[in-house]
Order: C-alpha cells, then structure tokens, then sequence
C-alpha cells in the first residue's frame, strides 16, 4: 500500500444510519472473487501496472478495502517499504468465501430482487392515490378555469349588447314625429339601457325614471310623463310592466286597462 492506508470511516456516526452503498458491495465481491480464485498473496491496491486487488485507494474502493480488513474478509501476510512507498499484501480468508455466497449467489440475487418487487409493489397503492389526487386537482382547477372564462364570455356578451344598444340610441331611435311629441325619449332610453348595464335587475320603476329624466327636463310634468310613456310604449321602444307593489301610486299609468308601475326594454 502506497502511504497510509487514506479510508474513510465507512461506519456511521451515533445518531446516523448508515447505508450500503451497492458500488462498494461490488468492488468488495470482485476483490475477494479473484483472491479466492487465484489462492496467495494479493496486493491491496493496483500500483500503477501492477495488479491489486482494489483498483484505487481512495472513494469507494478504498471503503471496501478497509471493510474487508475490519471484517476479517480479508488479512494482511506482509508489508513492503521503499521509502515513503508502503504496500500491503493480503490474502482471502475462509469468511470471504461465505461473504461472496451471501452477495453473489444466484439466491441473494433472488432474495435482492424480492425486496425490489416488494417495495414497488408496496409504493404502488401510494402512486396511485397521490395520481388520483393530482388528477382530482387538474380536474378541479380545469372546472374553475372554465366557469371563469363562461363568466367573462358572458360579461363580454352582454357588454357587446349593451354597446349595440348604445349604438342604437345614437341614431334616431324614435320616429321624427313621436321625437317632437316626447323630446326626453332619447334620454329616457339610455337612462335604461345605462341602468341594466350597471347591473340593475330588473325593470325600472316610473318614479326613478320621471326623476331621471327630469335632470335634464326640470320642466316636464308627470301628465306630460306619462303621455310619453304611454306613446314610446305604442312605437315599442320601451314596455310598460305592472308590479305587485305600487308605493307612489301617482306614478302609475293606465294602459290597456292595467295599472303599470314600471318601464323596461
């Protein structure tokens, strides 16, 4: 061995678990393999071209050679010294044969991979819950994607009804004639249509209409209102509804024989 022997302690500390690594379980295996096969005394470390049992003497290899040593694997018969350079010569021991038996045998293969199919088939159920639930999870944010986008579809739809209603009253909505009888039609209409767009439900009451338009009208009067309404209901720009409550009864307005309360589109 070239120097001391630079190995790692392959046995844990107090409090840590230590694991196998199986790189280091072979280059144990083929090391005692070829001292078994070829009986006498072996180098511990290849030394430049020539042979030893373990291909270098620090990492992995050299883990497995000190777990040799410590286990009895393996002995020491002599030792060399030229100057600094020091090697080792070992030979197997009858615990290397039942070693190589336990990690080499067709049986420990066997028996490593049980343990294998064990543990697959074992993470299996996990796998399979957990792909549930990340499935159940894209599914539930698949539903919400698109009750949002339905949402915004249909925000976008009646925005664009209400745009073309807005296009509409920039033309002559009312006949020339019935726009000389009412002169605040055009205002009464988009009040209207100003109020569903803001999300108001349902029609709008005469009051708050009278009040509206009388903004801009401060001189309209309710007979003069209620003339008006009754003729943009006859031209069908607006409907006159009843209500099952009527508060201010004075703004009510009698057509076809019922009492109306309440203006839509």
């Amino acid at each position: 061995m070239d120097g001391p022997l630079p190995i790692p302690d392959p046995h844990a500390p107090a409090g840590f678990v230590a694991l196998n690594d199986p790189r280091r379980t072979e280059f144990l295996v083929e090391a005692l393999k070829v001292a078994l096969h070829n009986a006498g005394e072996h180098r511990l470390f290849q030394s430049g071209k020539l042979p030893g049992l373990f291909p270098a003497r620090t990492g992995l290899a050299a883990e497995a050679a000190l777990q040799a040593l410590r286990e009895g694997l393996l002995e020491t018969v002599r030792t060399e010294a030229k100057g600094k350079l020091i090697t080792e010569w070992v030979c197997a021991t009858p615990k290397a044969v039942g070693y190589v038996h336990e990690h080499d045998s067709p049986r420990s293969i066997l028996r490593e991979l049980k343990d294998v199919l064990q543990a697959t088939r074992t993470g299996v159920p996990a796998f399979m819950e957990e792909a549930k639930a990340e499935l159940a999870a894209l599914s539930a944010n698949f539903e919400k994607r698109a009750a949002e986008m339905l949402g915004h579809l249909n925000d976008l739809a009646k925005r664009c009804e209400a745009a073309l209603r807005r296009a509409e009253t920039s033309g002559p909505i009312v006949t020339e004639s019935v726009g000389r009888v009412v002169p605040w039609a055009v205002d009464a209409l988009e009040y209207l249509d100003r109020r569903t767009q803001s999300g108001a439900t349902g029609d709008c009451p005469l009051p708050e209409l009278f009040h509206a338009v009388c903004v801009r009208f401060p001189e309209l009067t309710l007979p003069a209102f209620h003339d008006g309404v009754r003729r943009l209901h006859d031209v069908r720009a607006v409907r006159l509804t009843p209500t099952s409550a009527i508060p201010e009864p004075e703004y009510a307005v009698v057509v076809e024989g019922k009492l109306m309360y309440a203006v839509g589109r």
